[in-house]
């Protein structure tokens, strides 16, 4: 028992170098979080990872990203700066995203804890709990009432198209998935990210071909999958994500970093070893925590777009 264990100690340890997570809840923020970013890349650098995407609701972080990247190289671990789009930042607001992407922002995401999905939901309140109370926040929609897309989301697709950065749906509803991500990939948005699909985004499998064929990637958070308080899905349900959109387009984050949770990278040693126990050998892990968020973000000299450019 003691040799299996540790071989598979082992097997997990080899997989964790190269993972790469673009969801971590790192600190300071207004929620509570176990870990500030600079303990999240000590961590990520103790156990080999590739990069760490700081990410959180209320403020861009590619300034700490570009803060910490050269005092912190020697941990050998990227970090990487994100937006959302959400209240505190004016919601669609093209400066603030136009700002983040000059400073280097690999990821733009639609409105997470102010979209009008998310609080309908009641999210907020079960969920994202603030150290102290916030106002209460302006439902957005990337749709006006006529079912169309607002006229302020279109120089922000214009601003990620032209700095090839990811586009995440955030926490908008799959029916507003669909136009946005249709017009992001006419105005040659090529790297597009639908992030827990299966949950407040509100998608079903069947919902998966056509986000495929839209080239987006399926990323899941990891802290619904393992022993956290935010555990929602069974193994089953894990597996039957993964058949539906495939290996080589489903990747991991943790979405963890807050109190009384696992750490990011604790999640991401739970998720392998799921994976494992579902049957998935080395090459497929490797490829839905490390390889596949590396396409989508573009991160190393020699990834590839995650789509041939639009003509």
């Amino acid at each position: 028992m003691g040799d299996e264990n540790a071989t598979s100690r082992a097997s997990v340890d080899e997989l964790m170098r190269g993972a790469v997570d673009l969801h971590c809840h790192s600190g300071p923020s207004v929620m509570a979080r176990l870990v500030d970013h600079i303990d999240a890349l000590e961590e990520a650098g103790a156990a080999g990872m590739r990069a760490v995407l700081f990410k959180d609701h209320y403020y861009p972080t590619a300034p700490v990203a570009e803060l910490v990247r050269a005092r912190y190289a020697h941990l050998g671990v990227e970090p990487l700066g994100a937006i959302v789009l959400n209240n505190a930042l004016g919601g669609f607001n093209a400066y603030a995203v136009e700002h983040a992407l000059k400073m280097g922002s690999r990821v733009v995401w639609m409105p997470t804890v102010s979209a009008a999905n998310h609080i309908r939901e009641g999210h907020n309140k079960k969920l994202l709990v603030a150290k102290s109370e916030m106002r209460r926040p302006t439902a957005l929609s990337v749709l006006d009432d006529h079912g169309d897309l607002k006229e302020e989301v279109l120089p922000i697709l214009d601003l990620v198209a032209r700095h090839d950065a990811v586009l995440s749906c955030g926490h908008l509803h799959i029916s507003e998935v669909w136009p946005l991500f249709e017009e992001a990939r006419r105005r040659g948005c090529n790297r597009l990210l639908v992030n827990h699909p299966t949950y407040t985004v509100g998608a079903t499998l069947k919902d998966f071909p056509r986000l495929l064929e839209l080239g987006a990637y399926v990323e899941h958070s990891i802290c619904m999958f393992i022993e956290s308080r935010f555990k929602t899905f069974t193994p089953g349900d894990l597996k039957s994500y993964i058949e539906a959109a495939g290996v080589d387009r489903t990747f991991f984050g943790s979405d963890l970093g807050q109190e009384n949770n696992p750490s990011p990278v604790e999640g991401f040693r739970q998720i392998i070893l799921l994976l494992q126990q579902l049957g998935y050998g080395d090459e497929d892990i490797r490829k839905m925590v490390s390889l596949n968020a590396m396409r989508l973000a573009g991160i190393g000299e020699n990834a590839a777009p995650a789509l041939a450019k639009s003509a």
